[in-house]
């Protein structure tokens, strides 16, 4: 059955097709939760309302572009409205750029995506909610406003931080290896 064939019988609420639809999304849904959850029970609160949102409004999926990119945007949506409720404060730590070098991009070809991800969750809830949605999910900083509440600025500056956090991160990471 393909992909479309499944959308088709979700659209029916076809219970076989929704099913399938599930196993065949779920392990890179429940991999996008995760990143917006602040822990693993929210995660599966979070994929869940997902999925069944995903179901409500499967119809209107025009069929133009990727069915995945437009589910993702539907998890997004789900996941920063549970950030939202958890009243996030956008955090000021102070990273200075002394504190940073430059990282040769050999080195982070060194960690694994497991240690990037483990990473990122220690960033700040305000810095790894903009982080995620900048970097992984590409929306620009005026969406993230949008969708977060916050000015575009804000959004910024936040990145800002949050990139240099993770450099430290990365930095510390690598000391620790090479000693």
């Amino acid at each position: 059955m393909t992909e479309t064939d499944i959308i088709k019988g979700c659209i029916k609420k076809n219970q076989v097709c929704q099913r399938l639809l599930f196993e065949k999304f779920a392990g890179k849904m429940m991999s996008l939760c995760q990143r917006y959850a602040k822990d693993q029970q929210e995660a599966k609160d979070i994929m869940q309302e997902g999925f069944i949102r995903v179901f409500d409004y499967i119809a209107q999926f025009k069929f133009e572009g990727s069915f995945e990119g437009w589910m993702r945007r539907v998890f997004v949506s789900v996941a920063t409205r549970y950030a939202a409720k958890r009243k996030i404060i956008f955090s000021e730590i102070n990273v200075t750029d002394s504190d940073i070098n430059t990282i040769d991009p050999s080195v982070v070809s060194k960690l694994s995506e497991d240690e990037i991800h483990r990473m990122i969750r220690l960033l700040p809830e305000g810095y790894r909610l903009v982080f995620n949605l900048n970097i992984i999910e590409g929306y620009s900083h005026e969406e993230i406003g949008s969708l977060l509440g916050i000015q575009a600025s804000t959004s910024r500056t936040q990145l800002v931080k949050a990139r240099r956090m993770l450099q430290s991160f990365i930095l510390k990471q690598f000391n620790t290896v090479i000693v």
